[in-house]
């Protein structure tokens, strides 16, 4: 069954039409370690409109999960946001104070961790610890206004409201994963991230999470950009994809068009190496390895791996641009890909 895209969200939810709801502008997130500065973020710039679901995608470590953090402002140190804007429904949240920001996690967005297993406390009943993520960042609810929101997030997600009296482990790892759905939904955010949702879950229980959350974007009218590895799964779910590499994006595209015609040398080369059935048993990796953030390659961090790359290549930065309607790329040939 084929998954409801933005179309339908728009469709039954008009009100939400092309609002910008998240803006990204030139986001710099810096490691200062003994080894030296380490750039992890390299000057991001995105946009995303309610009821709009993007992907973000790339190799391990190429900063995915440190945009997340970013964008809830979780960098801890020897990490900083050393520059740019995080605007969700017309507030600039890196302008906030400490105690602005915690009002606005889980109201004007929200995050789901990687790994339900270990994000929900085991000696806690669900109900209690919904309860305490309520009164932390929000301590205008009375008691019966928060017992019906953790009932109302539960049962968006597809559990029963007596779900809030049992242990985490009285839980399978499908039903944990929705009750981290439904924590991150407690306060009705406007951008939802989902930093890897379906990792360690067997594909039934993935394609049931997924429909959790695109349930939940229905209900919402809200943003979510989903993180992860599985391109085939964000084949099915986004509308749009950015993929990311040292910290920086190489392409942002509507999914159609990214799968049909990737433009960056590395968009290319991710999508090749996913399996196809009619060459089984033949496997199309990506050659060499992805540079240590502390010792990037000048030009174009992707250039030693690129095949097309020039000299031009190993000596400028390609901008971030659009380089045909709605698609942004990073290449200085994006002709010749």
């Amino acid at each position: 069954m084929k998954l409801p895209t933005r179309a339908h969200v728009v469709l039954n939810n008009p009100q939400f039409l092309m609002t910008p709801v998240l803006q990204v502008n030139n986001l710099q997130v810096t490691y200062y370690t003994e080894g030296g500065r380490v750039r992890a973020l390299d000057g991001v710039n995105l946009e995303l409109d309610s009821g709009e679901k993007m992907g973000l995608v790339g190799e391990s470590g190429s900063g995915k999960s440190t945009m997340a953090l970013a964008m809830m402002r979780m960098i801890k140190s020897p990490g900083r946001i050393d520059g740019g804007r995080v605007v969700v429904d017309g507030v600039d949240i890196t302008a906030l104070s400490e105690n602005d920001m915690r009002e606005a996690r889980l109201s004007r967005i929200s995050y789901i961790p990687q790994g339900a297993m270990n994000s929900i406390n085991p000696v806690l009943r669900i109900g209690a610890q919904m309860k305490d993520a309520m009164q932390a960042h929000a301590k205008h609810f009375s008691s019966t206004e928060i017992q019906h929101r953790i009932d109302e997030a539960l049962v968006s997600v597809d559990l029963r409201p007596t779900v809030a009296r049992m242990y985490p482990h009285e839980l399978s790892g499908g039903m944990k994963q929705r009750v981290c759905i439904a924590i991150g939904i407690l306060l009705k955010p406007k951008v939802i991230i989902a930093d890897e949702p379906t990792s360690a879950l067997d594909v039934v229980t993935q394609r049931q999470v997924m429909q959790t959350l695109d349930t939940v974007q229905a209900q919402l009218g809200c943003a979510i950009i989903l993180i992860g590895h599985d391109m085939g799964l964000m084949a099915q779910f986004v509308d749009k994809v950015a993929v990311m590499y040292t910290g920086r994006l190489m392409e942002l595209s509507p999914v159609s068009e990214m799968f049909a015609k990737p433009l960056h040398p590395y968009a290319q080369a991710l999508i090749n190496s996913l399996p196809d059935l009619k060459k089984r048993g033949v496997f199309h990796g990506i050659p060499g390895l992805a540079p240590a953030l502390l010792r990037l390659p000048p030009g174009c961090s992707f250039h030693p791996r690129c095949p097309i790359a020039q000299d031009s290549c190993k000596q400028i930065v390609p901008a971030f641009e659009e380089k045909l309607p709605g698609r942004f790329v990073a290449c200085h040939f994006v002709e010749k890909a």
